[in-house]
């Protein structure tokens, strides 16, 4: 309670009334008129100087340096607090008593520090009252912390020049601190052979402030973060908090909110539009070092957000590293983020998608996958963990081409760079990239020819599964050179089953590649040595392929000589057909004709026979 510091009674009671039809409200005497009128935002109190000027050494100052002009009434238009504020203090003046509470103490310490009422005037002043408040009650109270916190939002910068600021905000800091450590320390307890456990109160984090940061203003939430990070504040407390606070400042927040849909923003959407964007910077700026500290549907939502509100580069930068270390954990409609810009170029932001997906391998570029794979032990295909992200990932890429490629808005080059960053290995099969890759060619059939064979050269035969290679078949959007390919593996693929069925358990020696065989590569190689067998194979299959090709320009080659050699014979036969004729008529070897033809007559036609065959089946 605050009196007149003396437990002295007023000599003359005072009694407040409303004046109608005048804004504020009016002190009177009950029996002494007043001789000064105090205008504060437009409120006017009727008051009296001596209990004024005993206590406020600025009403002192300026009613004395206005003696000669006799001072009947003073304004204070940038009185902290307003007129609220200065009814208490004028209250303390008179003696009256009045409860100080974590609700008007800030106001009451920045409107004693306007009014100069210290101890210099008189002993007990509202100055030392709210002081001690503020350090014996306030202070040791984290929820009154925040709360006294909350009410200086519009009294600076005087709140901060009297220190209430950085006490309210180093006293929350300790007590989050304190708070955190006795929860650690009551998580665990001895059992009776002394062994250290843990107790049924592990789930008792000791993080229940929070909730209570949230009602703080920006500016005011940043300070609070920073102070706990100097502390020692555990980083996941601090996520959660930013998560909490995020979450409720931006709840809401969409593009009709902030007048998109109108040409030109109107002066208060601008500001609220501003107020966003600044709130978003601020909270990106108080992440956790740690990165994986942050789930990645949170970044994501701040993205978007960051992305909605054009923040500065910086801002959406450092979001895109974040969300790049921890890509493996990110879902189709995570990488949906929608294309804010005016231009109209795409459905969703490719663009953004693109550089995340960079920062992801330039991490990776950094582990040695053989060494990585020395010291990891799965149960899977033996991969490094660096490589079974690389895998994850590569599926959720596969599936957000599939969704962004009826875009007709995408531009091939867009659309084949995302493709071209995973290298071969992330895909240990291609049917993701297929299905992708053919709905593109379907959505845009204005693509030139050189563009879709550009375009498929990106699938990997060898990787297709056999529905796959038997839609590709009979798929005429594709390439004919890649439907060659497709038959070509295909017919290497049934030629090893058929050979492997009678090999009696022997490897066929056919040449096809171990991931036909497996659809994986072997746990018994590193990655990097996988990687050069799986180059060394597809070098050779190319090489038979393109056997293939020279031994079919042989056979074409044979066939038109063949061609030109029996018309050639045609001519020759009749020739000897002729001769034989004449040479039959001589009988030189007195051989007996009757009822049987002659060996050349009989020669003669089977030649005749064969060379008929021989041109039906040619023709």
């Amino acid at each position: 309670m605050a009196g007149n510091g003396k437990g002295e009674k007023p000599l003359v009671l005072l009694k407040r009334s409303i004046t109608p039809g005048k804004q504020g409200s009016k002190w009177i005497f009950s029996d002494v008129p007043s001789d000064i009128v105090v205008v504060v935002d437009g409120g006017a109190f009727a008051l009296h100087k001596f209990p004024l000027v005993s206590r406020s050494g600025r009403i002192r100052k300026i009613i004395a340096d206005g003696r000669d002009s006799d001072v009947s009434k003073l304004q204070f238009p940038n009185l902290p607090g307003g007129a609220e504020a200065f009814e208490l203090a004028a209250k303390f003046c008179y003696g009256i008593n009045f409860e100080i509470t974590t609700s008007n103490v800030a106001a009451l310490r920045c409107v004693a520090e306007y009014l100069q009422m210290t101890e210099d005037y008189a002993d007990e002043n509202l100055v030392a009252r709210t002081e001690v408040y503020l350090n014996e009650v306030v202070i040791q109270s984290l929820e009154k912390s925040v709360e006294v916190l909350h009410s200086c939002e519009n009294l600076l910068p005087l709140a901060e020049e009297v220190k209430i600021l950085s006490r309210c905000v180093d006293g929350i800091a300790s007590k989050a601190c304190r708070e955190q450590m006795a929860s650690s320390l009551s998580r665990l307890d001895y059992s009776s052979s002394g062994r250290l456990q843990s107790s049924c109160q592990q789930n008792c984090s000791g993080d229940w402030w929070v909730e209570d940061l949230s009602v703080l203003r920006i500016d005011m939430y940043q300070k609070v973060m920073l102070a706990m990070r100097s502390k020692g504040v555990r980083h996941e407390s601090i996520g959660a908090s930013l998560m909490h606070y995020a979450q409720h400042s931006l709840k809401g927040l969409s593009k009709k909110q902030l007048g998109w849909d109108a040409s030109n923003l109107s002066k208060a959407a601008a500001a609220m539009e501003h107020e966003q964007r600044i709130l978003v910077e601020t909270i990106v700026s108080l992440l956790p070092v740690d990165m994986n500290t942050m789930p990645i549907t949170f970044l994501f939502g701040l993205l978007r957000t960051a992305v909605m509100l054009d923040t500065t580069v910086a801002c959406r930068l450092d979001l895109e590293r974040r969300i790049g270390l921890q890509l493996e954990m990110a879902t189709l409609d995570d990488l949906l983020i929608p294309s804010f810009s005016h231009t109209g170029d795409t459905l969703f932001d490719v663009d953004t998608v693109h550089r995340i997906l960079v920062n992801f391998l330039q991490q990776d570029e950094n582990q040695d996958p053989v060494d990585s794979h020395l010291g990891y032990e799965s149960d899977g295909l033996g991969d490094s963990p660096s490589q079974t992200a690389i895998i994850k990932v590569a599926k959720v890429i596969d599936s957000y081409l599939a969704e962004i490629a009826p875009d007709a808005n995408l531009k091939l080059s867009k659309f084949m760079a995302i493709i071209e960053l995973l290298p071969d290995y992330a895909r240990v099969v291609d049917d993701g990239l297929y299905r992708a890759i053919d709905i593109y060619l379907k959505a845009h059939s204005g693509l030139t020819e050189i563009e879709r064979k550009k375009l498929c050269k990106l699938i990997d035969c060898q990787k297709l599964s056999q529905e796959a290679c038997a839609h590709a078949a009979q798929n005429e959007r594709l390439p004919v050179h890649l439907v060659v390919q497709v038959l070509y593996f295909e017919q290497l693929r049934l030629r090893n089953s058929l050979a492997g069925s009678y090999a009696d358990g022997e490897p066929p020696m056919v040449y096809t590649s171990q991931r036909i065989n497996s659809g994986a590569p072997s746990a018994a190689m590193s990655p990097r040595d996988n990687y050069a067998s799986l180059r060394r194979e597809n070098r050779e299959l190319k090489l038979e392929i393109a056997r293939m090709r020279m031994r079919l320009t042989d056979l074409e080659k044979e066939q038109v000589c063949m061609k030109e050699g029996m018309v050639k014979s045609k001519s020759s036969t009749k020739l000897l057909s002729s001769l034989s004729k004449k040479f039959g008529k001589l009988n030189f070897f007195n051989i007996n004709t009757k009822g049987q033809d002659s060996p050349s007559k009989k020669s003669q036609t089977s030649d005749s026979k064969k060379s008929r065959r021989r041109r039906h089946s040619i023709s």
